[in-house]
């Protein structure tokens, strides 16, 4: 879950909704540039946070009962093997991209854990085998990643509401192609990206979540029901290059 604290309690969004949000940042990618497997590429950023952990017990709580944020969330081999797995049943290049994904995240955890690093080394005999079915060179497939990292950057940025104000820039990521892009926000609240990567003038980006006015829950059943109540509201940005 993506947990930001609201006056009245919390904002939450699911973090498959966060995917569909990426998807949405990249589909006007500009063609001449696009990644490798386009299809199977936009679906793997649509699904490289699904296979989350089931409503049981306080799989989505804190300590102190608050709906755990995901950057607080304690590694899974579980969760991130399921991850891989759910995205293999696409594809391998599905697969291959979800993969990278895990290693971008985690490898920097190596040594915590020997269940860990056993995921890790798994997944790099994964994309080596992978790389060679499909017959691609490690820097293609790199390219490709790093496309998925930059829309997910970029809807982390817009689902954590990170736009800074007043017209100031805040960098999304280093793009495929090696450029830096920023984001900013306009005085009529659109959203302009440095340098423009698209290939139209403006298009529009949503999110479903919900607002939870109970700080406290006991369980993780407790939480879900009041998720399954609260009412869906939907964010909308404007992103225009003018």
């Amino acid at each position: 879950m993506i947990v930001n604290l609201i006056d009245a309690g919390w904002e939450i969004t699911h973090q498959p909704a966060h995917g569909l949000l990426a998807f949405q940042l990249a589909m006007h990618w500009q063609p001449d540039t696009r990644p490798a497997h386009w299809p199977e590429t936009l679906i793997a950023l649509t699904e490289h946070d699904d296979g989350q952990l089931p409503y049981e017990g306080r799989n989505h709580l804190t300590t102190a009962g608050a709906p755990l944020h995901f950057q607080v969330l304690e590694f899974s081999v579980e969760q991130a093997k399921n991850m891989v797995n759910v995205a293999l049943q696409k594809s391998r290049w599905n697969a291959l991209m979800v993969s990278m994904h895990a290693s971008f995240l985690y490898e920097e955890k190596r040594g915590e854990s020997a269940g860990l690093d056993e995921f890790l080394d798994e997944q790099k005999e994964n994309q080596q085998s992978w790389r060679r079915e499909y017959k691609v060179s490690k820097a293609v497939a790199q390219y490709a990643y790093d496309f998925v990292q930059w829309c997910d950057a970029f809807s982390l940025i817009l689902c954590l509401n990170q736009v800074p104000p007043e017209g100031r820039r805040l960098e999304i990521s280093i793009g495929p192609d090696g450029v830096h892009y920023y984001v900013f926000q306009r005085k009529d609240e659109s959203i302009g990206v440095e340098p423009w990567p698209y290939n139209v003038p403006e298009f529009t980006a949503h999110i479903e979540y919900n607002s939870l006015n109970q700080l406290v829950f006991t369980d993780d059943q407790e939480l879900y029901n009041a998720l399954q109540k609260a009412p869906v509201q939907v964010r909308e940005w404007r992103l225009s290059n003018s």
